[in-house]
């Protein structure tokens, strides 16, 4: 039950992370659908294609998607002063999007039989995909390769999985308690990956 509560915080921080770029590039209400719905649900969808899951098991996720449908109207419906709550307080949902989706993804993964490399690009295409989509579609430069270390810590999730690292609901949680902690670290201490020119 916890970890089904912590997806659905996940996605909908992620559909909130969605409409409000919509909002910000002044996109009309089918624009803030469209994308919220991209960052919700679009990593899984690319993830379930390369991996070999039939893609049409996106359709059982019926609540969430109504879900998601009034988080997304009420966002449209308030005044924009609670925006900067948000960008407060939004950072630490989207890092428990990012390290629930980062494990559901590996573990996806790892229920077909899929090799090591595609465990780790799963973790990373469904913790990140959906953001890296919203940005494109927003015409932005994707946040996940130019600002501080985002991606990497699904790809780490992935990579423990991938290595049989984990046994059990508890190791599970210590993973995601990691990956949590140490996307807020990035943000907090300003961690990015290097960048050319390094000297």
């Amino acid at each position: 039950m916890l970890w089904e509560v912590l997806n659905v915080v996940g996605t909908i921080a992620f559909a909130i992370s969605g409409a409000i770029i919509a909002t910000q590039e002044d996109y009309d209400i089918l624009g803030l659908y469209v994308l919220g719905f991209v960052t919700a649900f679009g990593g899984s969808t690319i993830r379930n294609l390369l991996i070999g899951i039939p893609i049409e098991s996106i359709w059982t996720q019926g609540n969430l998607f109504v879900v998601v449908f009034l988080v997304m109207t009420v966002v449209f419906l308030l005044p924009d002063a609670w925006i900067p709550y948000w960008n407060r307080w939004g950072i630490f949902f989207d890092a428990i999007g990012l390290a629930s989706f980062a494990i559901q993804g590996a573990l996806s993964a790892v229920q077909v039989n899929a090799p090591l490399s595609a465990i780790l690009v799963a973790a990373t295409l469904t913790g990140c995909g959906g953001g890296m989509i919203r940005d494109v579609l927003a015409g932005r430069k994707p946040m996940v390769l130019r600002e501080e270390i985002y991606a990497i810590w699904a790809t780490l999730g992935g990579l423990i999985i991938g290595l049989d690292l984990i046994s059990g609901p508890w190791t599970t949680g210590i993973l995601f308690v990691t990956i949590v902690t140490l996307r807020m670290c990035s943000v907090r201490f300003k961690w990015r990956l290097p960048r050319y020119p390094i000297w």
